[in-house]
């Protein structure tokens, strides 16, 4: 139920994500710690948002639309704990950056949280600044991701505007294929296939064939000879 619950998390963010400040989550069943980072944050003038549990957090981040983030994750939580919230994130290709914070931590703990892909292990109590920055960190990677998706969203949306020939041609050429050779394989003539060439050319607005080739490897579409 819990990796359902996430995936349509993923799924709706993705499908509508807009151009949002950056905002801070935070899980932590202690009210003290919650309200504590709370203002914090927003004195740096960050969004955030706190739950006592990974479940609280579900229910409410299911439905909602977002852009750049990180996650502020106590370890030890009712129901779900934090390394295994973290997990179950990972299975479903969730790429939130995690801030880990604990008050027992051990070092196979923290290994662990770190080889899981967490930008940072803090103990409490710790440093505001060192929270901060590691906030800072989480949120430079979130905003390069959200970034990059965004592109490739971009990319991937003009690709399906080609033809079903055009998308074969495209996937030969930038293959290394000369034009004779795509049209000795598709069994047209070399002047389609540059009629075809140039429709994609200009459907994907790539102005050289080396920018149409990094599309294809971007898109994963590239054919080898």
């Amino acid at each position: 139920m819990l990796i359902e619950t996430i995936d349509e998390m993923n799924h709706i963010n993705i499908r509508h994500a807009e151009k949002l400040p950056p905002i801070v989550f935070v899980i932590d069943d202690d009210s003290s710690m919650r309200a504590a980072l709370s203002s914090l944050i927003r004195s740096i003038g960050l969004r955030v948002e706190v739950f006592a549990s990974a479940t609280d957090f579900l229910a409410t981040n299911a439905k909602r639309t977002d852009g750049p983030s990180c996650l502020i994750l106590d370890v030890r939580l009712p129901g779900v704990s934090g390394l295994d919230f973290q997990a179950e994130l990972a299975k479903t290709g969730s790429v939130i950056p995690i801030i880990f914070i604990t008050g027992h931590g051990d070092i196979p703990m923290s290994v662990k949280a770190i080889k899981g892909g967490a930008v940072e292990f803090l103990t409490k109590p710790f440093r505001d600044q060192d929270l901060l920055d590691a906030v800072q960190v989480a949120l430079e990677r979130a905003t390069s991701r959200h970034t990059s998706d965004k592109a490739v969203s971009e990319l991937r949306a003009k690709f399906e505007t080609l033809t079903h020939r055009e998308k074969e041609v495209m996937e030969w050429v930038t293959g290394g294929l000369l034009n004779k050779q795509v049209a000795a394989a598709l069994g047209v003539s070399e002047i389609t296939i540059k009629v075809h060439r140039g429709n994609v050319m200009r459907k994907m607005g790539a102005k050289s064939l080396a920018a149409l080739v990094r599309m294809a490897d971007t898109l994963g579409i590239r054919r080898t000879k």
